[in-house]
């Protein structure tokens, strides 16, 4: 149709530009939401006329959003395509946006981690901190500019693809496929948050549940040990044959160590889940910091954890 409002590139490539700077404005309310509603201001004031419709989409993109910076492009992607076919009439609803960006953003962020800052970087700082030591100029011009090309061409590129599949999208609304992409982004999400609780979430309970002499033999007795280099040794073997527990001549079992026979990383899962709860019941991501730092205070001044 003629009347059609389209996004051009050049309006693309604005949101793109804005788009580097999502973490410009992060807050532990809501992360990355302001810098994600000033990345897609240039797109609302194409598609949305009024000042009624401008204010109602920029309030939808000021909800809870975070994910990995560079893979957030392809969030972007979609949702300007969902914006543009709202603004001409498709039945795209403000939850339908936002359950997309919540449903992405997840898996996403556990994809951008590992490719950028844990493989990509560190390849690229360990090329150009080789140049570098040599006295070379080019190791970290090539760290500089071999980043942000890459950096920079990944969050243009990917928004794109993300704009020409979420037209698909939201013509498709009628046969549910939003809904399950969303579903099924969830599911992921949901799967790789659960597979890094254990990593990212510790707890450690220190009270002593019991006290036990070691037989000889079970612990190394360190007035036998001899002087020297060979009492080092010495030492370092009966380390590896005993392990920590023969370090002592008492073994000392800690609440924590019975826990994580039963189930490991059992508190840190409860807590995740616990903290899971009281989002879901509108409690402020700020209060549930502030409890757990208070809660950690006085646990470590009881010598409980």
């Amino acid at each position: 149709m003629s009347n059609e409002i389209r996004l051009t590139k050049k309006d693309r490539l604005a949101v793109a530009w804005r788009h580097q700077f999502l973490q410009g404005s992060w807050n532990y309310e809501r992360m990355q939401n302001g810098g994600w509603c000033y990345s897609i201001i240039p797109a609302i004031k194409k598609l949305y006329k009024s000042d009624e419709d401008r204010k109602a989409a920029l309030k939808r993109h000021l909800e809870f959003y975070n994910t990995h910076p560079y893979v957030s492009s392809p969030v972007m992607g979609v949702t300007l395509a969902l914006e543009e076919e709202k603004a001409n009439g498709m039945p795209v609803d403000d939850v339908a946006i936002q359950g997309v960006k919540i449903g992405m953003m997840g898996p996403l962020a556990g994809v951008g981690d590992p490719v950028f800052w844990f493989t990509l970087r560190p390849i690229l700082g360990a090329l150009g901190a080789t140049l570098a030591l040599s006295g070379n100029i080019v190791g970290p011009l090539l760290f500089f500019f071999a980043w942000n090309i890459i950096r920079i061409g990944f969050m243009w590129y990917t928004q794109e693809f993300g704009y020409k599949v979420g037209t698909t999208i939201a013509k498709d609304l009628s046969g549910g496929l939003l809904g399950k992409i969303t579903q099924g982004a969830s599911i992921l999400g949901m799967f790789i948050i659960g597979s890094l609780v254990q990593r990212w979430v510790s707890i450690s309970f220190t009270p002593i549940v019991s006290t036990v002499t070691q037989a000889d033999g079970a612990f190394i007795d360190w007035s036998k040990i001899p002087e020297g280099a060979a009492g080092i040794k010495s030492a370092l073997e009966q380390f590896a044959s005993l392990g920590a527990t023969g370090l002592n001549p008492e073994k000392v079992t800690t609440l924590q160590q019975n826990l994580d026979q039963l189930v490991p990383g059992l508190a840190a899962l409860l807590l995740t889940l616990l903290c899971s709860w009281l989002l879901k019941k509108k409690v402020s991501p700020i209060i549930i910091i502030v409890a757990l730092f208070i809660i950690g205070i006085l646990a470590r001044w009881a010598q409980i954890m």
